[in-house]
């Protein structure tokens, strides 16, 4: 029975983020896979898709979570990525402010600690506090951060931008961060 596109969607997160070895694929320092590759390991493993399939899903994500290359031989997670790729982006300057979401459980943590990439490679922020609060929104009741860039910036620390808008950094350290509501009225 072939797989669905949300089923497909978390799959190649999964293997392009963070398992690739589950299928016995192997990702470029980029992060690239064969697209060929890819679905004949994941048919191999037993989880049944087409090239049309896959493009599909790559085109439809709302989130642009996949990326493909010019030839569209090869696909790639945007970020988010727990294995170690060098996704090659130039640093750049972001916007004055970015905005990070996260639960209102791990507040604490981040006023103490600042912004860590956890799992990942680096800290994912947003360009917008709708995008944060989504995001915040997925782990529980959302709180959101603007994180000061240009002070972040003068202090020698870089950003970079994912194919799917996602800004990147290494770390955020608290003093860079400020608290906002999204309480609505």
């Amino acid at each position: 029975m072939p797989i669905d596109d949300t089923q497909l969607s978390k799959f190649l997160s999964l293997v392009l983020r963070h398992k690739p070895d589950v299928i016995g694929l192997v990702l470029d320092a980029q992060g690239w896979a064969g697209i060929d590759e890819l679905i004949a390991k994941a048919n191999a493993a037993g989880t049944k898709f087409g090239r049309d399939d896959l493009l599909r899903v790559v085109a439809a994500s709302d989130k642009k979570r996949f990326s493909l290359s010019p030839g569209a031989d090869r696909v790639r997670a945007a970020q988010g990525h727990s294995v170690q790729v060098e996704l090659g982006l130039a640093a750049q300057e972001p916007p004055p402010l970015l905005y990070h979401g996260t639960a209102t459980r791990f507040v604490e943590a981040i006023l103490s600690e600042g912004l860590k990439p956890q799992a990942r490679q680096q800290v994912h922020l947003s360009a917008d506090v709708a995008t944060a609060e989504r995001v915040g929104q997925r782990h529980g009741k959302a709180y959101i951060f603007t994180v000061d860039t240009v002070a972040m910036r003068r202090h020698g620390y870089k950003f970079y931008r994912a194919d799917n808008g996602v800004w990147l950094t290494d770390l955020v350290p608290p003093e860079f961060l400020a608290p906002i509501t999204t309480e609505r009225a």
